[in-house]
């Protein structure tokens, strides 16, 4: 905490680019989530949403990030009426530069995926707060707490 978040470029699920520079002035939730529409994801993304007012108010913008497509991230945001912005990293370069991406085993199989994560931005592009490993429950009371400690 304390050093420059890393910036980045992304596409949203309705085509648009967005780069982390363009949220300068605003302070910024940017969490990594494993996939659209699995059980844990949509729970997060919920109660993110249902969070969005309060967020909002304390000055601070949500992006939520997975490797899934913008298409994926579409029918996620519409089925669940999220109001904040999914960015789509099918290459995992915007995973890979905030490590999030780890060795995952299911079922005896490996693979990289992405470790759920959630980073708190000042207005400066400073990293203020840093969740690894996130549990759903209480999480996003969590970063609501801190988001109001620098608003």
């Amino acid at each position: 905490m304390g050093a420059p978040a890393p910036d980045f470029t992304a596409e949203t699920a309705d085509g648009r680019t967005v780069r982390l520079a363009d949220f300068r002035g605003r302070i910024v939730v940017l969490y990594f989530y494993p996939r659209d529409l699995t059980p844990g994801c949509t729970r997060e993304a919920c109660d993110f949403r249902d969070a969005y007012r309060a967020i909002q108010a304390a000055g601070a913008e949500v992006l939520g990030v997975s490797r899934d497509e913008p298409s994926s991230h579409r029918r996620f945001a519409e089925k669940h009426a999220l109001p904040f912005p999914l960015l789509s990293d099918p290459t995992g370069e915007l995973c890979r530069s905030y490590g999030v991406l780890v060795e995952k085993t299911l079922y005896g199989r490996r693979s990289l995926g992405i470790e759920r994560s959630t980073f708190l931005i000042d207005r400066e592009g400073i990293l203020r707060g840093i969740w690894r490993k996130v549990r759903v429950d209480g999480h996003v009371a969590e970063v609501l707490e801190l988001l109001r400690s620098l608003a």
